[in-house]
């Protein structure tokens, strides 16, 4: 067994998700951090104007990340039940796999996104001001889209090992290079959103070459040489099969948040814009327990049902719920209360070219839509650890089902009828958020208990019988 692996199968349940998805936790907390930094230097010196170029460039960098997500869950979920099959040879063939499929996206993807992302952003930011600054830090995050998919595909690798530590590792450099560039190109150098987005783009590039250089020098069990780049067919497929809806359903995620970014300016122009900018960057780390969580629920439980321990993956699953609401309870307070205070956080005094009283109607309308979005921080503690089994158990289809039932069906509506024909503006939209993830709580919590979780073949040859 490789020295990056680490069995789940046994040992105390609560202990093992805590202990995997603290590193994990950090790791993606030092992940939004250095983008709300991004957010923060940039409406320190550029307002409003800024910070809905870094909210509204990030959602798309965000869709493209997730035409590909599929190939990480993929990748931990084989990765994790081959461990807990003992089948090593294919551990190595699906990593081989996986970071071939990355390289070969991530070019491709950065072509195509070059030319369309203008096209993309028309549809979504009107103001004139803010179109110029949006689309310098869209193009520049694209054409650094391979350093992140390479830092995606060698966190996916190793989290589906068991380990969480060495991602962490990885981020921490990210981060701290990230901020202290966001200082110097936003503030001294005075290069705006454009400068927030090379800041990105070269510490995503230092993080990724620094793992492979790490990886190399520990004797990975993949060497990155170019004549290890290839493609099992056999591994391909089942990545596909369990990945492209995994994607399919994270690009429709995006789609919808997008789509509500184009009625939030529909409904308050560049103050609606901001408001989802900076709510977006605030729930990028108040829903950070619930992710990391999931993504324990989904190593930790796929080893288990790898190794047929099926009452052992269902209490990871609700293992993990408890221990989510720990964290998410306390966060839904704190955001409620100080709402306000942490607005003026990212947008500063600045007001970027606006009239003083729209740069304040920006702060307040954001302060209005954290605090509705907010009680979604108590329901996705359920609907994540679900989601991690399902995602455990190779259900991505399920995952996609669920991915079109709560954006397309649900939410986008309701956003328009409580948003627009209600004319409840930006409180309502954000309402809409957390109604419609009890809905789909609801139908996670059948998916759960009737036990279709426990029929699964996901990988090639590995045959999990029926446990009613």
């Amino acid at each position: 067994m490789s020295k990056f692996q680490k069995d789940l199968t046994q040992g105390s349940v609560a202990k093992h998700l805590i202990l995997f998805s603290l590193p994990f936790l950090a790791a993606n907390f030092l992940q939004a951090l250095y983008n709300m930094a991004d957010m923060f230097f940039v409406g320190r010196f550029n307002g409003a104007v800024g910070a809905t170029a870094v909210g509204v460039g990030g959602q798309v960098t965000i869709l493209v990340l997730n035409l590909i997500a599929g190939l990480a869950v993929g990748g931990t979920v084989l990765i994790a039940q081959y461990i807990g099959a003992k089948r090593q040879d294919d551990v190595k063939r699906t990593v081989g796999t996986i970071f071939t499929l990355y390289g070969v996206a991530g070019v491709a993807l950065t072509a195509i996104m070059l030319v369309a992302d203008r096209y993309i952003l028309r549809l979504l930011v009107s103001d004139p001001l803010a179109y110029p600054e949006t689309l310098k830090y869209t193009n520049i995050c694209m054409a650094g889209l391979i350093f992140i998919f390479g830092y995606n595909a060698v966190s996916a690798v190793l989290r589906g090992m068991g380990d969480s530590r060495h991602p962490l590792l990885f981020v921490s450099v990210a981060a701290a290079l990230n901020i202290g560039l966001d200082a110097l190109f936003c503030g001294p150098f005075g290069m705006g959103a454009a400068g927030a987005a090379w800041a990105t783009v070269i510490s995503q590039g230092v993080s990724f070459l620094l793992s492979v250089w790490f990886l190399r020098r520990q004797k990975f069990l993949f060497d990155f040489h170019p004549r290890s780049f290839r493609v099992d067919k056999d591994i391909a497929r089942q990545l596909l099969r369990i990945g492209l809806p995994t994607s399919a359903g994270g690009v429709t995620v995006s789609l919808s948040f997008i789509t509500l970014t184009g009625v939030a300016d529909s409904i308050a122009g560049l103050v609606g814009t901001t408001a989802l900018s900076v709510t977006g960057k605030v729930n990028s780390v108040a829903i950070l327990p619930a992710l990391a969580l999931q993504a324990s629920t989904a190593s930790m439980a796929g080893q288990n049902l790898g190794a047929q321990k099926y009452d052992r993956a269902l209490k990871t699953c609700l293992t993990a719920v408890g221990l989510t609401l720990c964290v998410t309870v306390p966060m839904l307070l704190l955001v409620r209360t100080f709402a306000v205070p942490v607005t003026r956080f990212f947008l500063g005094t600045a007001s970027g070219g606006l009239d003083p009283a729209v740069a304040a109607e920006c702060v307040a309308q954001s302060a209005v839509y954290i605090r509705s979005i907010s009680w979604d921080y108590i329901f996705v503690a359920g609907t994540f650890n679900i989601m991690g089994l399902a995602m455990a158990a190779g259900h991505t289809r399920f995952m996609l089902s669920m991915s079109l039932l709560s954006s397309i069906v649900m939410r986008v509506p309701a956003a328009l009828l409580l948003g627009k024909a209600l004319g409840l503006g930006l409180m309502g939209m954000g309402l809409a958020v957390p109604a419609t993830t009890v809905l789909c709580l609801f139908v996670e919590a059948a998916y759960l208990y009737g036990g279709r979780w426990k029929r699964s073949r996901v990988v090639a040859g590995l045959v999990v019988p029926v446990m009613e």
